[in-house]
């Protein structure tokens, strides 16, 4: 029985590295889509475009705007007058508009306090508000104000507070789960497709076999992208830190791939072709993504949301890929994530398995 399901595992390797078309698609998703993701979604205010409006002509605001430099803003705009700076906002030339009034620098040497009036184009609300903070940050160190507190900040796990190294790897984790519920659906529809579904059915091999070997070898072509990905994108471009046990990642994306193979088995059940396919993948996978933390942090969730986060194995796979990446978390520790992984894993897995089973 196992030299059978050898040759299976075998047989549908080598079909599926004679789809070039295919082959493409997957190491473009873990390699390019993942570099894309990391470098150009960025969460941090960035090149910013700043103009102002200066009534002064006082020595203090050129000290204010000469502490605005790169890489967070770029070099500030004037503009001869209000209007011409609101109309700049509008039409979206720069992200803020800062306005020194004539009396200033006049209040703020006689009474020790001023304005400044701000102008923020909030449609990219995050980095909006980051270049705020940044600007509140700045007129702080010329408040004379005395504040008998004092923050000693230290940044855990990501200590440059980079959003690349995160984004790469939720997108990556997104990847497999994708990926692992199409290429298993995959393998059986295009039997229908070819016409070749009824000869799989004539053949002298158990039908739980069949089902195994097909979905084990999209398994294998997972875990080869996640080597890919990780060694590559991961550890190569990103320089993504491993506080932990490669192995236990590894071993955890093993278990989270065949509970994506569930998945893919019983979208292929109810499939009849590889629109369906496509079609069926994305609404049940956006869902379970979006549920996943992998874009809004479980405790921003709406209570409600937060308990059917529960329910989706992405979950556990991305806070166990953190854990181990991140945190360094040992792997006795990381038993929560295994469990969640496998028991839901292997409810989905043996579902699809028994869906398409009644095909046979």
């Amino acid at each position: 029985m196992m030299k059978i399901f050898s040759a299976l595992v075998a047989k549908e390797l080598i079909a599926f590295f004679r789809s070039w078309g295919l082959v493409a698609i997957v190491l473009y998703s873990f390699t390019l889509d993942i570099y894309i993701t990391g470098a150009g979604i960025e969460m941090q205010a960035k090149n910013v475009a700043v103009g102002y409006v200066d009534e002064t002509a006082g020595g203090m605001s050129e000290k204010i705007l000469s502490r605005l430099h790169m890489p967070e803003f770029q070099k500030p705009r004037l503009f001869l007058s209000r209007e011409a700076l609101s109309r700049s906002i509008y039409n979206r030339e720069i992200m803020v508009g800062l306005i020194f009034e004539s009396d200033f620098e006049k209040n703020l040497k006689k009474y020790g306090t001023s304005k400044i009036d701000v102008l923020l184009d909030s449609v990219a609300a995050t980095q909006g508000f980051q270049a705020l903070q940044y600007l509140q940050n700045i007129l702080l160190d010329y408040a004379d104000i005395e504040i008998p507190v004092e923050l000693k900040i230290h940044k855990l796990f990501n200590p440059n507070a980079t959003t690349s190294q995160f984004m790469a790897m939720a997108e990556m984790l997104s990847v497999i789960t994708l990926l692992g519920v199409i290429l298993t659906a995959a393998v059986f529809v295009r039997e229908k497709e070819n016409g070749t579904w009824e000869i799989m059915l004539l053949m002298p091999i158990d039908p739980k076999l069949i089902i195994l070997a097909k979905s084990f070898s999209q398994v294998i072509v997972i875990m080869g992208g996640v080597v890919i990905a990780t060694g590559i994108v991961l550890f190569g471009v990103f320089d993504v830190p491993m506080n932990g046990s490669i192995a236990a990642f590894f071993l955890l994306s093993f278990f989270y791939a065949f509970t994506s193979a569930g998945i893919g088995l019983f979208v292929a059940a109810v499939s009849k072709s590889m629109l369906q396919v496509a079609q069926l993948s994305i609404l049940i996978m956006m869902p379970l993504i979006f549920l996943s933390g992998a874009w809004t942090p479980i405790h921003a969730m709406h209570p409600l949301l937060q308990s059917l986060s529960l329910i989706s194995p992405l979950r556990y796979y991305i806070e166990g890929s953190e854990s181990i990446f991140f945190r360094g978390t040992d792997f006795v520790d990381l038993w929560s994530y295994f469990a969640g992984v496998i028991l839901l894993g292997s409810v989905l897995y043996f579902y699809g398995f028994r869906k398409i089973g009644r095909l046979f």
